[in-house]
């Protein structure tokens, strides 16, 4: 028998320059990584780490803000090679679908390892719950990873933009859409009262 399929549920953030400036050669850098492991619907693994960025080691004021992250956390972190390791480790060789909410963790992800001339660590079907989500519902626009688990009449996990925390909210709102899903493949069994005519019946003995 194979191995059972596993999902990587994952989540990044990332650098940010400072507003209305422009940094030279400046390209988003993970410093915060969040990543569950779920087979046969358990969590088997969960990993959380600051990344020490590369490129441009000093956090901007507008991202130390934003995220709540500070610069002695993103020092004192794993380097992103040992990042890469880590994810490699987790993909196991096992069929793997990633999962992250929007598109962005993914593209940053390639990025960074081009530019740290490594091999992608991924090997599997990736998917953007937030596409997921806005054709189940049919909605407009894509909605906010929170504002999509307030939706659903839940709330997230920890804290919005911790890595873990949202990895954790993004395996939460991928389980109800699961569950929405097969509530609408799978029609309730008709009653008896469905398959049977009972005004004919009544009719023939009145």
């Amino acid at each position: 028998m194979g191995e059972e399929h596993q999902y990587l549920f994952i989540d990044f953030e990332f650098t940010m320059p400072e507003k209305g400036s422009a940094f030279r050669g400046f390209f988003p850098e993970i410093i915060e990584a969040g990543i569950v492991s779920v087979i046969s619907n358990q969590v088997c693994e969960e990993f959380s780490s600051y990344v020490t960025p590369i490129r441009f080691p000093k956090l901007s004021e507008r991202c130390k803000s934003f995220l709540h992250i500070t610069q002695e956390q993103v020092d004192q972190g794993i380097d992103f090679l040992e990042l890469v390791k880590k994810m490699m480790d987790m993909n196991r060789n096992r069929p793997c679908t990633i999962v992250t909410w929007g598109n962005m963790d993914m593209k940053v992800l390639r990025n960074n390892c081009a530019h740290a001339g490594v091999d992608f660590p991924f090997r599997g079907r990736e998917v953007d719950l937030s596409m997921e989500y806005k054709r189940f519902f049919g909605d407009q626009n894509q909605t906010g990873l929170w504002k999509a688990v307030q939706e659903y009449g839940k709330e997230g996990t920890g804290k919005h933009h911790r890595a873990l925390d949202d990895a954790l909210t993004t395996y939460n709102i991928f389980r109800l859409v699961e569950k929405d899903k097969k509530y609408l493949q799978k029609p309730e069994p008709t009653t008896i009262g469905d398959r049977v005519d009972f005004s004919k019946l009544f009719n023939k003995f009145a």
